[in-house]
C-alpha cells in the first residue's frame, strides 16, 4: 500500500485518475447513498403566490414546502418548468422524486387572473380579451416550430388553455404533435421536444473531469431530447446513474451535466 502511494505521488496525472474513478464510483452509488424523503408529484401542480414552491408541486413535501422553484410571470395562466431542474432542487432539500412517468416539462397552473384588454371586446360572442401566443401559419405533425410560426394575438379569455406558454422561447424549438392550423392558441401539451434518445436504446455515458474522461454504456430508462434528465441503467450493476442527454445515443453526467442542468433552469426563469 506504501509503495502504491509513493507511485501516485510520484505521477499527478495517475493522481488525478485515481481522483476521477473515486468520483465515478460513488457517483454511481449515490441514489442509494443519498436517498431522501419520497414524495408524490401533485395530480394539478397550482401556485397563488410570486414563487412556485416545492409544496405546490409535491404531496408531503414537509419542511422543504416553502423551497422556492421558480419566479411566477405576472398574469401568466400557467408555467412550464423543466422537470429535471425540479428534480435536482428536491434533491438538494431532502426529497426523493423518482419522476416515474418520465416526465421532461410540468404545468403549473397559476392561480391568477388574465390581462384583460383595456378596450371593450369587438369580437363575435364579446366577453374579455387577453394576449396569448397563437400559431402565425398552419403546421404540419412534427414540424419544428420557428420564431416566425408563432406571434401574439389579442383573443377570447376562454379560447385560452390552462397550460398556454407566456414566452415563446418555452415552444421555439419544440415540435408539434398533431396538425396544427393558423390562428389557434398554442398549448403546452400539444408540442413536445425531438428525442435523440429512446427508451431501452444503448446510452455512452461520459463523466469528464480535470481532464480525465471516463466512460460506461448503459440502457435508456425513457425517450429523451437534448437537455433532458434521464436515467441510465448500468445493466451489469444494475444500479441507475442520473445523465443529461446531449445527442443521439449520448449523454454526460458528473460537473458536466450539472453546468447543463443550470443553465437550463435559469433560462425558464
Amino acid at each position: 500500500m506504501t509503495a502504491l502511494a509513493l507511485t501516485l505521488n510520484r505521477h499527478p496525472v495517475l493522481t488525478r485518475i485515481a481522483i476521477a474513478v473515486s468520483a465515478f464510483v460513488l457517483l454511481l452509488l449515490a441514489g442509494m447513498a443519498f436517498a431522501g424523503t419520497p414524495v408524490d408529484l401533485r395530480d394539478t401542480p397550482q401556485s397563488s403566490g410570486p414563487q412556485i414552491t416545492l409544496g405546490d408541486l409535491f404531496e408531503g413535501a414537509g419542511n422543504a414546502s416553502n423551497v422556492a422553484v421558480a419566479v411566477a410571470n405576472d398574469g401568466a395562466p400557467a408555467m412550464v418548468l423543466d422537470a429535471g431542474a425540479v428534480q435536482r432542487i428536491a434533491h438538494m432539500h431532502g426529497l426523493d422524486w423518482a419522476n416515474p412517468s418520465g416526465y421532461s416539462r410540468l404545468v403549473v397552473q397559476m392561480d391568477a387572473a388574465p390581462r384583460e384588454d383595456s378596450a371593450p371586446a369587438a369580437r363575435a360572442g364579446g366577453g374579455k380579451t387577453v394576449d396569448a401566443l397563437t400559431f402565425a401559419h398552419n403546421l404540419a405533425a412534427g414540424e419544428v416550430i420557428r420564431a416566425d410560426d408563432v406571434l401574439w394575438t389579442k383573443v377570447q379569455a376562454h379560447l385560452v388553455p390552462s397550460d398556454a406558454p407566456n414566452d415563446p422561447a418555452q415552444v421555439i424549438g419544440l415540435s408539434t404533435r398533431h396538425t396544427e392550423r393558423e390562428g389557434v392558441v398554442v398549448a403546452s401539451r400539444d408540442l413536445m421536444a425531438q428525442k435523440v434518445i429512446k427508451k431501452d436504446e444503448i446510452v455512452s455515458v461520459t463523466y469528464d473531469v480535470d481532464g480525465v474522461t471516463l466512460k460506461l454504456q448503459g440502457k435508456a430508462v425513457a425517450d429523451a431530447a437534448v437537455g433532458d434528465v434521464i436515467q441510465v441503467l448500468n445493466t451489469q450493476s444494475k444500479k441507475t446513474i442520473e445523465a443529461v442527454a446531449t445527442g443521439p445515443g449520448e449523454a454526460v453526467t458528473g460537473p458536466q451535466a450539472d453546468s447543463l442542468k443550470s443553465r437550463r433552469f435559469a433560462s425558464i426563469q
